[in-house]
């Protein structure tokens, strides 16, 4: 009995007293120079237990309790070794071993904690925990709000998941939502991947963490493998991340970046939308789009709506254009430690070279070996020259980065320009079943052909007295096999074989249909000459007019016409009777 009247008068004195000093609380939780509210019973802590009740001088006169303290309010309880207690404002701090176990079942444990129960804040300091079914933070000092259900630290802490490990400099932890709001050099800490940023927000429910501000996300296992973003989020169960700005995706030596992006770290899967690059500093080659996919686990690429590709080299570049670009790597069947990189341009596929520039449906582009392939209806020009055929490949010199040779397999057809500074309706023609072509200080130099080979050459001489080019005529040839030279302003055939025919006619001797084979195909609207060509599928250039130089042969034409008048002249009438 003498224990419970002792209570009873204790806690009175607590409750009607005015005076009491709190100096020792911290500001956090009083009322920051507002007048005190009346104390209302809800607000009041019950005490529970303690096995010695004090009040001397040593807590400003504020009576206290030690030993096994036990106290509760509003569902929660709080346990200490000792707890002093400003009942005018319902304050309350506990020191030693103190515990609070609140009616949400999260549990905050520290060597001192304080509380007020009209505000229900609390601080809690020392080797703080704050642990609930859904993770475990540790902080120095944590800051506790009961109405807003939050809790705050700055003071440096980590927070652990079972899967995670978040340090953070700052954190507020809505216990509602299980929303931790993470600020200053943020770092989440899981098996497979690293996460920092300087503010990420993350739901405990959903694994969806937030990006604010420049954050990476680092693979454990190959850390050149990385997510850079400046917002984002990111869903830590499934490793999918989604990127909205200043965002770049690293893998295999590779860079993609874009407007808006998505990768999966599990498969290897990454989108992006909206002025997408996709950089291969080790092949030095970029390709640049609307929209692209990657396929990290296969090494491979696609880009679309607007997509092309540059091949960068020290001396002259190769452009590629097409509707779908794609890039892969794979094993050297001779050597699977070694890959080689592949480029590919599908449908209305474009190339720009300084001395070489084509088109075709297709383009095939071994970049390790330096072979091109290209498919359906190609046509390649190399200054003045065309060449086209059923498929075109182009050899190309790894070291010097120049085109060695070219192939054309089926309908080959090479053309020249006689001369390039004039508008005349000249050009030299060879084709055939198969042609070789060789290229010679980055122009075209050679060509065999091989299969039904025929020519049509533009001859000239020089004039013994004037010093001066003089036309002899034109040579038609038909052989088994042609080797053919090209020269600056002419074409000179320099071997004939196998059932070989040659002629030559003078100007005035052969007529203008015959100065061209019927599968002319000379193409001046469609010509890419500037790298931007490629950009459009077709710079639609009007077409070069030619002018015919008919005049030897109109001239031998009216003397003929006129010999044959003079003939039929000649000729007795027969009179009708």
């Amino acid at each position: 009995m003498r224990i419970i009247l002792f209570l009873l008068i204790f806690i009175s004195a607590l409750s009607s007293a005015q005076d009491n000093k709190t100096t020792q609380m911290d500001p956090y939780i009083q009322n920051k120079g507002k007048a005190s509210p009346a104390v209302r019973p809800e607000d009041k802590v019950k005490i529970i237990h303690a096995d010695e009740f004090r009040k001397d001088t040593k807590y400003e006169g504020n009576q206290y309790m030690v030993g096994h303290v036990q106290i509760e309010h509003q569902g929660s309880v709080l346990y200490a070794d000792e707890v002093i207690l400003y009942n005018d404002q319902s304050l309350v701090k506990a020191i030693g071993n103190a515990k609070l176990q609140n009616a949400d079942g999260s549990v905050i444990t520290a060597y001192e904690m304080e509380y007020n129960g009209v505000t229900q804040k609390g601080v809690a300091k020392k080797d703080v925990v704050l642990t609930d079914p859904k993770q475990t933070i540790k902080t120095d000092i944590l800051y506790y709000d009961r109405l807003a259900n939050q809790a705050y630290f700055n003071t440096g802490g980590t927070i652990s998941d079972g899967q995670n490990v978040m340090y953070t400099k700052s954190a507020t932890y809505f216990l509602n939502t299980k929303m931790i709001d993470f600020v200053g050099n943020v770092k989440i800490d899981n098996p497979d991947y690293i996460i920092e940023g300087p503010n990420i927000k993350q739901n405990q429910n959903t694994k969806v963490a937030e990006f604010f501000g420049p954050t990476t996300i680092t693979n454990r296992a190959n850390p050149k493998n990385r997510i850079y973003t400046e917002r984002g989020t990111y869903k830590m169960d499934t490793k999918e991340a989604f990127l909205n700005k200043n965002s770049r995706i690293f893998y295999n030596d590779k860079i993609l970046t874009g407007d808006d992006m998505y990768f999966n770290n599990i498969t290897g899967f990454g989108t992006a939308t909206g002025n997408v690059t996709l950089d291969d500093p080790l092949e030095r080659r970029y390709i640049k789009g609307g929209y692209g996919e990657v396929f990290q686990k296969k090494d491979s690429a696609m880009m679309t709506k607007g997509p092309y590709a540059v091949k960068i080299m020290e001396k002259d570049s190769i452009y590629f254009a097409a509707e779908k670009i794609l890039s892969y790597q794979k094993p050297d069947p001779t050597d699977i430690t070694v890959k080689k990189s592949f480029l590919r341009a599908y449908r209305k596929g474009r190339i720009f070279k300084s001395n070489a520039q084509g088109r075709a449906d297709s383009i095939a582009f071994n970049e390790t070996d330096g072979i091109m392939h290209m498919y359906t209806h190609p046509i390649l020009w190399s200054g003045e020259k065309q060449v086209t055929g059923d498929k075109v490949e182009a050899y190309f010199n790894t070291k010097t980065e120049n085109i060695d040779s070219l192939k054309v397999i089926g309908n080959a057809f090479a053309i020249s320009k006689v001369d390039s500074l004039n508008l005349k309706d000249e050009f030299n023609q060879v084709k055939g079943k198969f042609m070789t072509v060789y290229y010679e200080n980055n122009d075209i130099k050679e060509a065999r052909v091989v299969g039904n080979a025929q020519s049509i050459v533009y001859v000239d001489d020089v004039d013994q007295e004037t010093k001066q080019p003089q036309r002899i005529g034109i040579t038609l040839s038909t052989c088994g096999i042609i080797g053919a030279l090209f020269e600056q302003k002419g074409l000179q055939i320099i071997s004939c074989s196998i059932a070989a025919n040659s002629d030559t006619y003078p100007m005035s001797k052969i007529e203008p249909e015959k100065r061209k084979f019927s599968d002319f195909n000379w193409n001046t609207k469609d010509r890419i000459r500037k790298w931007q060509d490629i950009l459009v599928d077709s710079p639609n250039y009007e077409e070069i007019k030619y002018s015919a130089d008919n005049e030897l042969f109109n001239q031998a034409q009216e003397a003929i016409d006129k010999e044959r008048a003079k003939e039929e002249a000649k000729k007795p009438k027969r009179v009708r009777k």
